[in-house]
């Protein structure tokens, strides 16, 4: 049960994607303009995520270190990635046009999101600064892989809510469109810091 508050904290607040270690902050920036496009970006995401994680871990412990191909994980996971989003395109391009329309460039980028590359290389290191050990299992690094979506889902929601109200509001030429987003993008850095020093 600690295991599992464990992997939940760290994923979704205290080492979150976007918030801590900055991976995936195109799409963060890009697709946060409108609270649907953002929810379909983070659940894409997270899709691709756990999907990657559970494909590319077992290749690499089972195949790729016994054989000594290791060094080339990049590449594989990567091919992995990449074939996985294209997948997801069809799929998403078939079941909602709109919500493909929105995301625009955004999801076939998600196969150079360094976020989903991130996840799949943190998992099968050294998880000593995440969770407290030194490797996770397969269980536990699929769940940690579900849990740093949800966690980018998050953020991406927390960020379009408030560009949607920012909207409303006039704001000064000299902060009016990509200056402001990297205003509230601070500050919203800021807010999830505080978790890590509560937990």
């Amino acid at each position: 049960m600690g295991m599992l508050i464990a992997i939940i904290l760290s994923a979704v607040l205290t080492n979150n994607f976007i918030t801590y270690q900055t991976l995936g902050v195109c799409p963060f920036l890009g697709v946060s303009k409108k609270t649907s496009s953002a929810v379909g970006m983070g659940l894409a995401v997270t899709v691709v995520m756990t999907l990657a994680t559970l494909i590319t871990y077992p290749i690499y412990t089972y195949v790729m270190v016994p054989l000594h191909f290791d060094f080339l994980e990049i590449i594989f996971f990567i091919f992995i990635i990449a074939s996985l989003v294209q997948i997801l395109e069809l799929i998403v391009k078939k079941v909602s046009p709109s919500l493909y329309k929105a995301m625009g460039v955004y999801l076939p980028l998600i196969t150079t999101n360094c976020a989903v590359l991130g996840v799949t290389k943190i998992v099968i290191g050294d998880m000593s600064d995440f969770v407290g050990v030194a490797s996770l299992n397969m269980g536990w690094a699929i769940l940690y892989a579900l849990f740093a979506g949800i966690g980018f889902t998050l953020v991406m929601i927390i960020m379009s809510g408030i560009r949607e109200k920012l909207n409303y509001y006039k704001t000064p030429k000299a902060l009016a469109g990509f200056p402001i987003a990297m205003v509230t993008a601070s500050f919203i850095c800021m807010a999830f810091y505080v978790f890590s020093l509560i937990v």
